[in-house]
């Protein structure tokens, strides 16, 4: 056994090591050493305790017995029960006994009473001798198991971090469509919990789930129908002709003249360093307003193509002009251009109330 001095608060720990059973080398593989020091055994105990129902009161106690080892001395501790307890910081002898009896269970160790139940060694003069006391050989020799299942914790815990991330990232990715959606609070809340592997790879799924929803709904592309003859195409092209006309004349009736939506709506107006001749104008000034709301400048680029430009600049100045009446301007805008009330949106007949509310609430 190899020997150094390891200090740790009021402690002086000898560093100890176990030999492993001799194995053949490897070609092209570098010898490993034969030796393995305990305190990555107990290090590693530590670290995985919760798999074997261990608390940090049961790892003190194990830090304390292995800190009586001697090298050459064996793996029995005969240290008594009172100096066991102060050496673990002033716990009673009933809870070092429960802890004891625990590792006991576990096959952690093994304790070999002398018949007046006092710890110590006998040896005879041709060199055998009989110990009593506390033994740490069991968990000397499962050394190997230890270390792999601490290794496993320890890859769990990454996979947990790194799932966790990757919801986040789709989790601010819904907030920009939505901030205010319920899945999302909902997953928040989720994550306050300590969850396993498995949960966070389900959670995983449903948050991508959720996001390819999102971008399918807004990023949709137009439907085309292919006719099968001639006479369907002809019947096609004038069904959407008359479509398209009834479309424009909606648009027209919906979308405001200019001088209307900058008189109205003149907390806008009054941010503009020029004026507002041309919707082009209105859609640059509605572009410069939206961060400034808490709408990304993606959302307001998706509403100008889900809904016109002209209805999405009309949407972040009546927006403006309502002011505290709204409650989030993100998720509000995003409902009426982009969500569920996109078709209940009419700026012109929001801008008829808001003139002759002359400044009442809506």
């Amino acid at each position: 056994m190899g020997q150094a001095v390891l200090v740790h608060k009021n402690m002086t720990f000898t560093k100890l090591s176990i030999k492993r059973k001799e194995t053949y080398p490897v070609p092209g593989e570098a010898p490993s050493t034969n030796e393995t020091d305990v305190w990555n055994i107990f290090r590693a105990l530590r670290d995985s305790h919760a798999q074997f129902g261990l608390r940090p009161g049961h790892m003190q106690t194990l830090q304390a017995l292995l800190s009586f080892l001697k090298p050459g001395h064996g793996e029995t501790v005969f240290a008594s029960n009172s100096e066991i307890c102060r050496r673990v910081g002033g716990i009673d002898e009933r809870t070092l006994r429960r802890h004891i009896d625990r590792f006991l269970e576990l096959g952690f160790m093994t304790r070999h009473d002398s018949p007046n139940r006092k710890r110590y060694r006998v040896r005879s003069s041709d060199g055998q001798c009989i110990s009593y006391g506390v033994s740490l050989s069991p968990l000397l020799e499962r050394a190997n198991e230890l270390l792999a299942v601490a290794q496993e914790v320890e890859n769990r815990r990454r996979d947990c971090i790194f799932i966790r991330k990757q919801i986040l990232t789709k989790l601010a990715q819904l907030e920009e469509f939505c901030p205010e959606s319920p899945f999302t609070s909902e997953v928040r809340k989720t994550l306050r919990r300590k969850l396993s592997v498995v949960e966070y790879r389900a959670l995983l799924v449903k948050t991508e789930t959720e996001c390819d929803t999102m971008s399918t709904a807004v990023d949709a592309p137009k439907a085309t129908y292919l006719p099968a003859n001639d006479g369907q195409n002809d019947r096609h092209l004038s069904k959407s002709e008359k479509e398209d006309k009834d479309l424009e004349r909606r648009e027209i009736s919906e979308n405001p003249k200019i001088r209307t939506l900058t008189t109205v709506c003149n907390e806008a107006t009054a941010f503009a360093t020029n004026m507002l001749r041309t919707w082009d104008d209105v859609d640059h000034h509605a572009r410069t307003l939206a961060p400034m709301m808490g709408i990304h400048t993606t959302t307001y680029e998706k509403a100008k193509t889900a809904i016109g430009a002209q209805k999405a600049s009309c949407a972040i100045f009546i927006m403006l002009q309502l002011g505290n009446r709204i409650r989030n301007f993100g998720a509000y805008f995003h409902s009426i251009t982009l969500g569920r009330r996109v078709n209940q949106f009419n700026p012109s007949m929001l801008l008829e109330r808001l003139a002759s509310a002359e400044g009442a609430p809506a």
